[in-house]
């Protein structure tokens, strides 16, 4: 069995599909979603209905990032909601809503499904015996149903990340513009900047190794090692 998580996706479909197909998670797998699926890359529309179809066939942890939280806050919001959304990537993902190439689309366009997904199948964190998987952050002190939200979904990865569990703390959100998993004291990040022209990457908790595809269909791997 593998603990499979996968970073940010920011609406890279085929990024997605490439891993995916790479990968090839097994029944028995734990396959585990950081968060911002949508906004910034072309295909937002496409990577909701990847993930609900999956979750269809297969156990699948999806975490919420801060990304989903902006835009229900533009759906259920008013102007000042929609025009943060937009300014982060809300453009970008409005325009996989578009009724024709090249044709944008409107709030109103989001299929129900998806708004349904977005509320009722997310979670904040997921936590096992040895690895707790959060989208952004955590504070050291704090129980996991007691994390402050800005931990949870804002704050950026600083020098260290430790929880008094002793767990390792997988993450994304904060984007390793090199490519490459960022590791630190407690912790590992895998937003490794799919939608800016960097790596989706998936890592295998347990035991370290990565697989990561990029925008060309390029593949590599690698291993990343724990600091304590």
């Amino acid at each position: 069995m593998r603990v499979l998580a996968i970073g940010d996706i920011h609406g890279c479909l085929t990024h997605l599909d490439d891993l995916l197909a790479w990968v090839r998670p097994e029944p028995d797998d734990v396959l585990i979603t950081l968060g911002d699926y949508v906004d910034r890359g072309p295909d937002t529309r496409g990577v909701l209905n990847r993930l609900i179809e999956l979750k269809k066939t297969r156990p699948l942890i999806c975490l919420r990032g801060n990304h989903e939280i902006m835009m229900l806050d533009a759906w259920r919001g008013g102007r000042s909601e929609q025009k943060m959304w937009l300014g982060v990537g809300g453009v970008q993902a409005l325009g996989s809503y578009g009724s024709a190439p090249g044709k944008s689309g409107a709030l109103s366009d989001v299929p129900p499904e998806h708004w349904t997904f977005l509320q009722t199948e997310l979670v904040d964190y997921h936590e096992s015996d040895l690895f707790i998987f959060v989208h952004a952050g955590l504070t050291y002190s704090d129980k996991m149903d007691e994390q402050p939200h800005n931990a949870l979904f804002w704050e950026f990865l600083g020098d260290q990340m430790m929880h008094y569990s002793g767990k390792t703390v997988i993450c994304g959100h904060t984007s390793q513009k090199g490519g490459v998993p960022k590791v630190v004291p407690g912790a590992v990040c895998i937003d490794t900047y799919a939608h800016g022209g960097g790596w989706l990457t998936c890592l295998d908790a347990i035991s370290g190794r990565y697989w990561q595809v990029d925008a060309l269909g390029r593949k590599r791997e690698g291993r990343v090692d724990y600091e304590e």
